[in-house]
């Protein structure tokens, strides 16, 4: 089996199937990382571009890790260094590289429905790594890959989803995805700072954290997105850390064993408490190693590979 499309834009598009055929893929990527020499040769002689409007770290650089595993090769493109400076608009940045026959063009971009724009007109593919505040659809997968390699399932689990709701791309993403497997997914955070509509998403909504993640196998906080919104939403740092903050206090009053995620990057002592995301139940690092596998899947498979077997 392989994808059933060209592009890889939003979860929403994804059907259930194709979500767990890019995790079983991924699954067969994770062992080359630990290989003395991390490379095979599945992608040798495909191209692909990162084409990223905004910061990363993660994101940006596990993408390049693995395209360069899978023997592709990799052009890494910064906004501040390219002709954008100039005022060059992103449909023509992106038929300029399509002249140059990139097999992958991985874009973020901080306006929602970018990577759209240009998978309707690129013969690439188009990988969504992250737009504005709509989606981070490889956030999800790799999210979901982290809690099943830990739980050895998906379908009938709990997760709370902490911080601000309405800004965060990952959180919508995840909840899509989540809900698409079986999770049960609830949200907390901020009034202010939570979706209006809950229920169109199919989840529970509270202000009250502690409530929200009483019976849940997995807390998944979030980055106050302050690039997104202004000043008026919170009062302050502090008092959002008081209430909404994960600390041990909070930790120890949920379910025994429970699981933290993060997708970082990680504003220490805001919405985690240091004890808390270098703790024993943490994953996050464990989601930066699995960024590298699940992104080493998606590029094999929307190039056209089968899975292959361990």
């Amino acid at each position: 089996m392989t994808l059933k499309r060209k592009d890889l834009l939003t979860i929403r598009e994804l059907e259930p199937e194709e979500i767990f055929l890019i995790l079983e893929t991924a699954d067969s990527m994770k062992e080359i990382a630990s290989r003395e020499i991390k490379k095979v040769p599945a992608l040798r002689g495909k191209t692909v571009i990162n084409l990223f409007y905004e910061p990363s770290t993660r994101t940006r650089t596990s993408f390049e890790i693995a395209g360069k595993w899978l023997s592709a090769d990799v052009v890494n493109i910064s906004t501040s260094a390219s002709s954008v400076t100039k005022g060059e608009s992103l449909l023509d940045t992106g038929k300029t590289l399509q002249a140059m026959h990139p097999d992958v063009v991985v874009i973020r971009h901080p306006v929602p429905g970018a990577p759209k724009i240009l998978a309707d007109r690129l013969q690439a593919s188009i990988i969504n790594a992250g737009d504005g505040a709509h989606e981070h659809p490889t956030q999800a997968l790799l999210d979901l890959f982290t809690i099943r390699e830990r739980l050895g399932r998906l379908e009938g689990l709990k997760v709370a989803i902490v911080g601000d709701i309405s800004h965060s791309r990952v959180a919508r993403s995840n909840i899509q995805a989540m809900r698409k497997v079986g999770i049960e997914v609830r949200v907390a955070g901020p009034a202010t700072l939570l979706p209006r509509f809950p229920e169109q998403l199919g989840v529970e909504a509270t202000t009250d954290v502690e409530d929200a993640i009483a019976d849940a196998d997995v807390i998944m906080m979030l980055r106050i997105q302050r690039e997104r919104h202004g000043p008026t939403m919170l009062p302050s740092l502090r008092e959002y850390s008081r209430l909404f903050g994960l600390t041990v206090e909070r930790v120890k009053k949920a379910k025994e064993g429970v699981l933290i995620m993060h997708p970082g990057p990680i504003n220490r002592g805001v919405e985690i408490a240091p004890e808390v995301a270098d703790g024993p139940y943490s994953l996050i690092l464990d989601q930066v190693t699995n960024g590298v596998a699940i992104r080493m899947g998606l590029l094999y498979l929307l190039t056209g590979g089968q899975r292959t077997e361990r």
